[in-house]
């Protein structure tokens, strides 16, 4: 376990790692399977104690790459369109588009400031805001806003949970990202459930439910 710690801290210090925050960021944007906010809560909570990296640095980086993935989603969704490769034929990406179509026509500004906390739903959502010609200008001015929020909640989370491990980063971080994933549940259900509206993340599972 001191092996693991001492990478992790010596790996945290490099210049590189915030090159791997922006690409993750970025990536994640359009291909779901890339675990950005694990990468950013897990370093998060490294710097909680080892002051590396610099948290304002880190956050700075991730909006960055949030903000540049989700627009590069738009321009896919634009010019490609939602069934080019069969990672998006997929029966639930097809239903999730269903849904995010239907979603924007109701409440775009919300959807995608909602959206970016939740990795299919932001992929579904971006792809389908330029398939539908949603205006550019609007979606960039939300998603500066929503990688804003994303990359501040996101180390947020990682800077209060790893300040209580600073004998072992990686327990810290371990407990950071899972604390992270709840949160962002629970959050979702609350907001959902007192407005009296379904989940997104059980629109997402079943996109034909109630909106």
């Amino acid at each position: 376990m001191q092996a693991i710690n001492d990478f992790i801290l010596a790996a945290a210090g490099q210049p590189w790692v915030l090159l791997l925050v922006l690409a993750c960021c970025l990536i994640d944007g359009f291909f779901p399977p890339i675990p950005s906010e694990s990468v950013v809560v897990g370093l998060a909570a490294v710097a909680a104690t080892a002051d590396v990296p610099n948290p304002w640095l880190l956050m700075a980086v991730a909006g960055l790459g949030a903000f540049s993935g989700d627009n590069i989603a738009y321009l896919i969704g634009r010019r490609v369109g939602t069934t080019r490769w069969h990672w998006m034929r997929g029966p639930r990406m097809q239903s999730a588009f269903r849904w995010a179509g239907h979603e924007l026509r109701k409440r775009p500004a919300s959807l995608i400031l909602v959206a970016r906390f939740i990795p299919i739903g932001r992929v579904a959502v971006n792809l389908t805001a330029g398939v539908t010609h949603y205006p550019h200008l609007r979606f960039v001015g939300l998603t500066v806003l929503s990688a804003t929020l994303w990359a501040s909640y996101s180390v947020g989370i990682g800077l209060f949970f790893g300040q209580w491990f600073e004998n072992n980063h990686f327990l810290g971080a371990v407990i950071a990202i899972v604390c992270a994933v709840g949160l962002g549940i629970v959050v979702d259900l609350v907001i959902n459930r007192i407005r009296g509206k379904v989940p997104v993340v059980e629109r997402l599972k079943d996109p034909d439910a109630q909106s």
